[in-house]
């Protein structure tokens, strides 16, 4: 790792762990940030700053704005937590029955609190401005677009916007930056495919939705084998089937639940129609009735190759060239995709993985933990990536 004079000096570090354990003991879900969005106030008014509070509900925004004039930058941390029962056994572990940060989010707020600290310290050297976004409900989907839809992106409107995610894929001192393609699309599908219910001895009485169904998720595969150019990823998944009361009867429905997940956002696009003509096509090949929702949650995580190297050269300066990496891809979603869209940018991410410890277990897992490390880490690039480009 290179030798560089650490921005954050030892008290902030501290803090930022301290406010992770915190935020940890006291996970909220999506929309109900209450407590996490009045510590995030709190603390920015402590510094000087003058946020705005409830946007999207829960969301947070603030601007440190630099002695001179010059470009913004937009840096957003997400709050939220998952439905999940914590497993592990820490004097931090959640407080909160069956809610967890399983993800991170804990982590990206302690970091960005952090790094509001040392904007304002330095704010008289500083060119342009910093909009510091705390943002609810990535979770479930909605919370980037509602507070995009509430002016996140408006007075100042930013040039860049920037993130991070801890990544369990990593071990701590690693980066990942990736032009390009980042993260996948996130759709969600429930079908219904309804038929004639009869004894299951007297299958040609009745019309058979299970049997439509089994089709229905073979041919499904089809989108990926031959429906999209094969080098465009595509990834189709039945998580979920539902049909019948007793085995000697065929039921009058059958249902299935699952997700689509794509990169090109070209593909996104034609999804729906390729989905719903082999799911109509199936059905009324098997004389069945259908009913189809599609939801559609986050677009491609797309990073803007241009601010993917400034990101890089930022994390060269933290972890050493040799441990950042441009070849770090996930079929996982993330609603920061919503301002990657508006304003070229760049999500990083930050390795968090320390096998020596047990600290393995992978996001939205039960006992899923970071090593702490990797928020000094996080800070020091995301920071150092938001100066280069307002000095750039």
């Amino acid at each position: 790792m290179p030798t560089l004079t650490p921005t954050f000096t030892e008290d902030i570090v501290k803090e930022m762990v301290a406010t992770r354990r915190d935020l940890h003991q006291h996970p909220e879900i999506a929309f109900h940030e209450v407590r996490t969005s009045g510590i995030v106030a709190e603390r920015l008014r402590a510094l000087g700053l003058t946020p705005r509070t409830g946007v999207a509900k829960t969301g947070v925004l603030a601007t440190v704005r630099g002695g001179s004039r010059g470009r913004t930058v937009l840096l957003r941390a997400d709050m939220d937590a998952l439905p999940i029962h914590e497993e592990n056994e820490t004097p931090y572990r959640s407080k909160t029955a069956g809610v967890m940060h399983a993800c991170g989010h804990d982590c990206h707020t302690s970091i960005l609190l952090g790094i509001a600290r040392r904007l304002v310290a330095e704010r008289e050297s500083m060119k342009g401005a910093v909009t510091l976004c705390f943002q609810p409900a990535e979770e479930c989907g909605g919370g980037a677009e509602t507070m995009i839809a509430e002016g996140a992106l408006a007075d100042p409107k930013p040039d860049a916007t920037f993130g991070l995610h801890v990544w369990q894929d990593l071990d701590l001192g690693h980066i990942a930056v990736t032009p390009g393609p980042f993260m996948a699309a996130v759709d969600e599908f429930t079908v219904t495919v309804t038929g004639k219910g009869a004894h299951a001895a007297m299958p040609h009485l009745g019309t058979d939705p299970v049997v439509c169904l089994a089709h229905m998720i073979a041919a499904l595969q089809t989108i990926a084998s031959r429906s999209v150019n094969p080098f465009a990823e595509v990834v189709v998944s039945v998580t979920q089937l539902k049909a019948g009361s007793a085995f000697n009867i065929i039921p009058e429905s059958a249902w299935m639940n699952g997700t689509v997940r794509v990169f090109d956002r070209e593909v996104w696009s034609a999804l729906p129609g390729h989905f719903e003509r082999i799911v109509r096509g199936v059905a009324a090949a098997f004389g069945c009735t259908v009913e189809i929702d599609f939801h559609r949650f986050n677009q491609p995580t797309v990073n803007d190759p241009a601010r993917a190297a400034i990101a890089r050269e930022a994390a060269a300066e933290v972890v050493g060239a040799k441990n950042v990496r441009d070849d770090v891809r996930t079929m996982g979603g993330e609603d920061f995709s919503a301002f990657l869209r508006q304003v070229p940018g760049c999500f990083i991410a930050v390795g968090s993985r320390n096998t020596g410890r047990g600290l393995v277990y992978g996001h939205h897992h039960p006992k899923f933990d970071v090593d702490e490390g990797c928020l000094a880490i996080g800070a020091e690039v995301l920071l150092r990536t938001a100066r280069r480009f307002l000095d750039a």
